[in-house]
């Protein structure tokens, strides 16, 4: 129970991390915003484990699974999501993220042998109809489904990909090291893969003239959906298969939609909370034991 209720907890944050990010990019470049989260999820997990008493410093003989996870997870993944993002509409990126679960359970079969049961791939096709209708309202606009044609939509669905493989081959090295360690060597070594791009950019002066409300949804992303989010994804991974944990992934438009409703007074149709009802039903038939 506890492993599930840790990647519920995961991608609640992750889907109110739509708004905060929206709020951040008002006033930051995406590569500001993803090197500013990350180096304060970074110090947030660091401190965590030094006040444990915990080693910081990952064992030598997992340093590289852990940048392989690091490049795929955080420099790939946040580059293709924020850009594609920035290209694309929220409502197209929305359904498209749908594609996580699917990709996951089909990688993990193929790399990990895991299996699903009927029940589970019914469970797994309710979600993804029921995060399409949650995205959409229920619109038949064939532009809205159709094939991704527009570079912003290639990254995302890219993005989808990334984090399916992310998924899957941070699965072993997470159960051998734990959560927190992987974590937050995974979010340094991503950290520092970005740092050549931010000075680059010299990203660090876009902080100087930053609100109190755009430090509020830095800090929010920094230790809640990166340091927290990442931590608690990784806690579901160490006892659930791959694609348990992505079948979670169905609820962040929901949480999205709940998040913007609560946060910027959006309006939900009743279909929209139709596919809410369905995901969760697909989201339980994925979970069931054999």
């Amino acid at each position: 129970m506890l492993p599930r209720l840790a990647a519920l907890a995961a991608v609640t944050l992750w889907g109110v991390s739509f708004v905060a990010t929206k709020a951040a990019l008002a006033e930051l470049s995406p590569l500001a915003v993803i090197v500013g989260r990350f180096a304060l999820g970074g110090a947030f997990l660091t401190a965590m484990l030094i006040a444990r008493g915990k080693p910081v410093v990952p064992p030598k003989g997992e340093l590289w699974p852990l940048a392989v996870m690091a490049f795929v997870g955080v420099f790939v993944h946040q580059l293709l999501q924020t850009y594609g993002l920035t290209l694309t509409t929220a409502t197209r990126a929305g359904w498209l993220i749908g594609l996580i679960p699917v990709w996951t359970a089909i990688i993990a079969a193929l790399f990990l042998r895991e299996r699903f049961g009927p029940m589970a791939l019914v469970g797994l096709a309710l979600g993804f109809a029921g995060a399409a209708l949650v995205t959409t309202g229920g619109q038949a606009d064939r532009r809205l489904l159709a094939l991704p044609t527009t570079r912003g939509d290639l990254l995302v669905v890219a993005s989808t990909l990334n984090w399916a493989i992310y998924t899957t081959i941070g699965n072993r090295t997470i159960r051998r090291i734990g959560s927190t360690r992987a974590s937050a060597a995974v979010i340094f070594l991503g950290l520092v893969m970005l740092l050549p791009f931010s000075f680059t950019e010299a990203v660090w002066r876009e902080y100087r003239h930053l609100s109190a409300a755009g430090w509020g949804a830095v800090l929010f992303l920094g230790i809640g959906c990166s340091a927290l989010g990442y931590l608690l994804w990784y806690a579901a991974l160490e006892r659930l298969s791959a694609a348990r944990v992505a079948a979670f992934s169905y609820l962040e438009p929901l949480v999205t939609m709940v998040a913007a409703a609560a946060l910027l007074g959006e309006t939900a149709k009743a279909t929209t909370v139709a596919g809410g009802v369905i995901v969760l039903v697909g989201v339980y038939l994925t979970q069931r034991r054999k």
